[in-house]
Order: C-alpha cells, then structure tokens, then sequence
C-alpha cells in the first residue's frame, strides 16, 4: 500500500429520496454540496464550517471521521488517523441527505486515500450498510437518479433521468430521521400499498421521460406522507404552494421536514430556469412563516467526486 497522501479532497451532492411513493427505493442528486478535505493527523479532528458548525462532533465519533475509519479499515491500513475539514452546503436534518454525504464523504475520502482500494460499488456497498437503507447514498454516490432494492444485500440502478431542476422549502428545525421512521405504522392497508404501486410506476416515468403529467400524478403517496406530516403541520399549505406556483409535482424531500418541488423542461438549463421563477412565486405566496426562502436546485449528474 502506497504511502498516504498528503491531503485528499472530495466533494458529495445533496439528495431527495423517496420522492412521493418511492419509499427507501427512489433517489435524485441536487446540485447542493458538502466538500471534505482530509490529511493525515496523530488523533482524528475535524473542524466544521457552513451547515451544523458548532454542532456536529469535532472528534471520531463525526459520521465522517467514523465512515472514514471504517473505509480505512476496509482498505487494511486502519489505524491511520486524520485531520478533516468539513465545508458543509447541505442542511442537517433536514430531509436532503446530510448524514448521507457524510458517510459517503468518509468512506470516498478513505477511497482516494487508498488508490481508489473500494471503487465505487464498494463505496456505495458500505455507505448503504451504514445507513440501513440506500435511497440517499446510492444517488449521492451515483448522482442523477437511482432506484434501489434488496436481494441479500443492498442494490442499486443508477438511471439516467430527464432535464429536470428542483425547488426546495426548507423548514427552520430539523426532523430527526429516527424519530421520523418511529412515525410509520407497522403496516398499512392493502388499498394504500396499490395506490403507491402505480403512482411509483408514474413517478419514475415522469422522472425519466420528463413528463410532468405523470410526476404531477405520480408523487401522491399513502405510505408515509401522510403519516409524517403530523408532525409538519404547515406540509400541505408549503406543498399547495409549490404546485401553484408551477411545480409539476411536490412531496416531502426524505424524511421531511422538507418540501420539495419537480420541474420538467427541454434541458437541464432551461429546467433550473423554470425552477426559478417557481421559487420565486412560491416565496411570494408562502410570504411568511418558519421556513428558509425556497430554492432552485439543479439535478447533479456525476455523483460524488475525488476534487
């Protein structure tokens, strides 16, 4: 194994799973980014800068530090240790993949430290396991749209979808994912599960024909929208919003407490442009309450990089 690098640098997108009825399945990377540098260290530090600074941990026990042991670990040449810098664009608890890039982050860190040891697959493999379910990591990983399953072990299809841009609400407090899961019943009845079935079938074809008849369709779900936005009580208001202002379908972004709305256009430029102005209006009719201004995202397509 070659020597460690003096310092390794990577950059992982922000992600909205599930995306109406996609539950734990369905998956798109947005153009919003946390950047980890890391370079070798005698104890493992990490200074955090932009989203969750002041909160997060400084030590091991930082999601990225520990994705990054373990991803070491993987690779054989654990028990290095590192200094890393954490420039974080994404918020945390949010619904947008924090916590996911994170892991990624940690694990492409110990990848790029390694000569790329884990590749890809391994990083997602690892992440996905971590996690406990691979909707966010596969597109943070993958980039552009991802559906995801289990057959004795976590699989992933990366998929190419059509020019589309996002429109994020995101609420002032953050909604623990945990906490958010707690809310789910254990199960749900049967005409709720085929309602979710085809409205899926619509969502993924809307996402990849940019139909936005379809995703306007497609993204209702009864499997745990409705369930959670007990706990987001101004979801339908921030939701009605989005689609008034020309949103072809919105959903919770995750987990919630995020609202996010899909935009379809003829290219991806065009689609973050539509995005804006829907921001714009949807800023103006929502106006007042506990929630950051709305925001255009673009569709990242790469995934999560070595810089």
């Amino acid at each position: 194994m070659a020597a460690a690098p003096a310092r390794v640098t990577v950059r992982v997108p922000a992600t909205t799973a599930n995306i109406g009825p996609g539950y734990d399945s369905f998956g798109l990377a947005l153009g919003l980014y946390n950047t980890f540098t890391a370079e070798p260290a005698d104890s493992w530090r990490v200074e955090v800068t932009g989203e969750g600074a002041g909160e997060l941990s400084s030590g091991a026990d930082n999601v990225v530090a520990s994705s990054m042991a373990r991803g070491l670990a993987e690779c054989g040449v654990a028990p290095e240790m590192a200094h890393i810098v954490c420039e974080n664009g994404i918020p945390t608890g949010r619904g947008l993949g924090s916590s996911s890039s994170a892991l990624v982050g940690g694990l492409l860190l110990a990848d790029a430290w390694c000569g790329g040891a884990l590749g890809r697959d391994g990083v997602f493999s690892i992440a996905a396991e971590l996690e406990g379910h691979a909707d966010n990591v596969a597109a943070a990983v993958f980039g552009g749209l991802t559906a995801c399953w289990e057959d004795g072990g976590h699989r992933c299809a990366p998929l190419t979808p059509a020019p589309l841009a996002v429109v994020v609400v995101i609420a002032a407090e953050p909604l623990c994912t945990k906490a958010a899961r707690k809310m789910l019943p254990d199960t749900v009845p049967f005409g709720d599960a085929a309602f979710d079935a085809g409205r899926a079938g619509l969502a993924m074809a809307g996402l990849l024909l940019g139909r936005g008849d379809l995703l306007g369709a497609g993204l209702a779900d009864k499997l745990h929208e409705p369930y959670r936005a007990k706990a987001i009580p101004d979801f339908d208001i921030v939701r009605t919003a989005l689609l008034d202002a020309g949103a072809d379908g919105a959903a919770l972004s995750g987990a919630g407490p995020t609202v996010m709305g899909i935009v379809t256009a003829d290219d991806d430029a065009a689609a973050f442009e539509r995005a804006a102005r829907v921001a714009e209006k949807a800023q103006r009719i929502l106006s007042a309450g506990g929630r950051r201004a709305p925001l255009a995202l673009a569709i990242d397509r790469t995934g999560a990089v070595v810089l």
